[in-house]
């Protein structure tokens, strides 16, 4: 095993699969002529809770980051720096996309370029956190290369705001429920950083509700037949990609105890009653159909991984995985076209 005294390799580029974390540019001309007027005083609150700054001293490297750990087996420390890279990727992506948002929207939209320049700064601390841990461990992501050289997804702002509120309520939800988790078992607390994710996924949440309000500034985002069905479209999506994900890299979530398969489904449980406060529908996650065919989907994922992996001709590859994708195909539209939940109509009764 390497020493974690020994100098960190620094990684130029990170594998880009369909459940790698995406980097996104929008049209910044029509988010600056937004308007946000129905949510400008929750949106100069978010500011003003912003600029407080509450989390300033949290991101901070006390003494229990300063050991060695290579008293931590293999397959976690693969497993760990797996989870590791990946949430530094998503977090600087965030940072990238407001960063960009700010600078185009300064001078024509001060109130957004205020909010994405603060949040831009939220999230380039949580990425050069992460980063560092990932030095106790040998290995760095050039944050730099990756602005340069990552590909970028062209995103609608719709698009943008339904993908970002989700991202960022999600997020919350994994880190919290981590936490609260290891507080109750600090046996699988085997890294500090997990401590730092009670406050950490307090920005994610705030982040969320900035785009929460943003999402209610335009009404048609949540008026009419089409925002009900971008709304689902984007639901499932966040929810498929995560199950997929989180069976994925279940070594990580054994190496802490918790169980992929149920830690998957309360994330996506929390994440769609809350969304409720923001999306005009939900999902019915309580169908019995809908997690035995996400699992499906996933099981299918593993399967076509391997085929990937394997030393098969690419036709042959091909047609192996052809009708994997056909059945992934059909249970996500399956599950698209089970009835929705009402969340305007529930909306009173919402906290």
């Amino acid at each position: 095993m390497v020493s974690t005294a020994s100098k960190p390799v620094v990684k130029t580029t990170t594998e880009e699969t369909l459940l790698s974390p995406r980097f996104y540019t929008t049209d910044f001309d029509a988010i600056a002529k937004m308007d946000i007027s129905s949510q400008e005083a929750e949106l100069k609150a978010a500011i003003a809770e912003m600029k407080a700054d509450y989390n300033r001293n949290h991101f901070v490297r006390d003494e229990e980051f300063e050991q060695s750990w290579d008293s931590i087996d293999e397959k976690t420390r693969r497993a760990f720096i797996d989870f590791l890279e990946r949430s530094c990727t998503s977090e600087f992506s965030g940072f990238i996309l407001f960063k960009e948002l700010s600078r185009k929207l300064k001078g024509r939209n001060p109130i957004l370029a205020e909010v994405f320049h603060l949040m831009a700064r939220d999230e380039a601390r949580h990425a050069g956190f992460i980063n560092k841990a990932m030095s106790d461990f040998n290995i760095s992501l050039d944050l730099g290369y990756l602005t340069k050289n990552r590909t970028y997804t062209f995103f609608k702002p719709e698009w943008v705001i339904y993908a970002v509120y989700l991202s960022e309520k999600i997020g919350y939800w994994r880190y919290i429920l981590m936490y609260r988790h290891l507080q109750k078992n600090p046996e699988y607390q085997f890294y500090p950083l997990f401590k730092k994710f009670e406050n950490w996924c307090q920005d994610e949440n705030r982040h969320g509700d900035i785009f929460k309000a943003l999402l209610r500034s335009q009404p048609s985002m949540w008026k009419g037949w089409k925002a009900k069905l971008w709304a689902k479209f984007f639901l499932l999506s966040v929810f498929a990609t995560h199950a997929l994900t989180v069976r994925e890299r279940a070594d990580f979530y054994e190496a802490v105890g918790l169980d992929a398969e149920e830690y998957d489904r309360e994330v996506i449980r929390k994440t769609n009653e809350t969304s409720a406060r923001a999306f005009p529908l939900t999902l019915n996650v309580e169908h019995p159909q809908f997690f035995p065919r996400l699992d499906r989907c996933s099981k299918r994922n593993e399967k076509m991984k391997e085929i990937a992996q394997s030393s098969k001709l690419k036709p042959v590859k091909f047609l192996q995985k052809l009708s994997l994708i056909a059945a992934t195909s059909f249970d996500l539209l399956y599950l698209y076209c089970l009835k929705s939940v009402d969340a305007e109509a529930l909306r009173v009764t919402v906290r």
